[in-house]
């Protein structure tokens, strides 16, 4: 597969020898701000590519991109911890001349980097959107903690799968699990089974403990600004596990929980179920107006 011919977005240059992919979508800059879109953990650019559609179709301009190592990044140096990746993406976003205001949405372990990002750069966040995301908190749980030692293993085995060529083979039925459109879905199949991909992926999975205390530390999310949770299955949940994803928006004085029926934690931002991350990032965009 040709990568060149089929990838979307632009390349960044950092410095002289680093360079970052960016997919802008929707209209021009305007009075409304641009929804950050961060993926989960193994996810790039290519996993927003059906919600980035949906925003366009409804006025809001977004930003994708491929954290360092990840999609078509360079690399970039170790530890790759939520500080490492904040910092790239605080100065991605000033060579790309994109100084907000924002609205944060993150996905999955994205909810780590999306926390201290906010902490970093609290003058230009308007809301935030936690789709299935990852809580610095989450640590305190003993089942949590047991879950990001085993799938910390995983990530290595992965890695190591890559590199042997054993994924490749299992592209084509395993690489998209979110629903995407062309040529995004194409992204995700070669991303499956591309060595370089999965190394830094894991690597950024080594991280996880230390990215909770980084985002612990700058502290929890401005009560002011609105913040929307989007889950999976129906509304009326309840449990440890609910508690522990909802309480950014609890703890908001404008916050709300979108729930997506029959969706999973992939498929929440597949060309099915993405509509329900549009329709939060628009209630935080709507709650941001009213409380300015």
């Amino acid at each position: 597969m040709d990568q060149a011919r089929t990838m979307r977005g632009e390349m960044i240059h950092l410095g002289p020898v680093r360079r970052m992919r960016v997919v802008r979508a929707g209209p021009p800059r305007s009075h409304r701000p641009t929804v950050l879109l961060e993926a989960g953990s193994f996810g790039f650019s290519a996993d927003w590519a059906a919600v980035q559609d949906k925003l366009a179709a409804a006025g809001l301009r977004s930003l994708a991109y491929d954290r360092a190592g990840l999609g078509r990044s360079d690399p970039g140096p170790a530890p790759r911890d939520s500080r490492a990746i904040v910092s790239d993406l605080e100065h991605l976003l000033e060579m790309a001349g994109e100084a907000g205001p924002l609205i944060l949405c993150g996905h999955s372990m994205a909810g780590l980097h999306v926390r201290l990002f906010a902490g970093r750069n609290r003058a230009r966040v308007k809301g935030v959107v936690l789709v299935d995301a990852a809580t610095p908190e989450g640590m305190d749980e003993p089942i949590v903690r047991q879950y990001v030692g085993h799938f910390g293993r995983l990530s290595k085995l992965a890695a190591w799968g890559a590199s042997a060529g054993i994924q490749r083979p299992l592209s084509g039925a395993l690489g998209d699990a979110i629903g995407l459109p062309q040529p995004a879905k194409a992204e995700k199949h070669w991303a499956f089974a591309d060595a370089v991909h999965n190394h830094w992926a894991a690597a950024e999975a080594q991280a996880w403990a230390a990215d909770a205390e980084e985002a612990r530390i700058v502290g929890p999310y401005d009560p002011a600004w609105p913040v929307a949770v989007v889950l999976t299955g129906a509304a009326g949940q309840s449990g440890p596990r609910i508690d522990m994803l909802t309480a950014p928006a609890r703890e908001s004085r404008h916050g709300f929980v979108v729930y997506a029926p029959g969706a999973n934690h992939a498929s929440l931002l597949g060309a099915r179920h993405g509509g329900r991350v549009v329709e939060a990032i628009l209630k935080v965009e709507h709650a941001a107006e009213k409380a300015c």
